[in-house]
């Protein structure tokens, strides 16, 4: 059974451990079975795609990646 957060999608948080420490940024999305979110800006990975109709040439694309939801805070506004 999932747990219920207190961070949910489109909250503004705060990172607070991690490579990416003081960034704050968008919650894009929430992962409650995992406790992971996913925030705009932050835990940029580069992806291989292969190609396609939409990328013929393939190549790399930036991605953020999910983190633990124990390394972010939630910020007043």
């Amino acid at each position: 059974m999932a747990v219920k957060l207190k961070i949910k999608k489109g909250d503004n948080v705060k990172i607070i451990t991690g490579d990416d420490k003081g960034k704050t940024g968008k919650v894009l999305a929430v992962y409650p079975k995992t406790l992971k979110v996913v925030v705009e800006g932050c835990k940029i990975a580069k992806k291989a795609i292969k190609p396609s109709d939409k990328n013929p040439n393939g190549g790399f694309i930036n991605k953020e990646m999910p983190m633990d939801i124990s390394n972010v805070a939630k910020i007043q506004e």
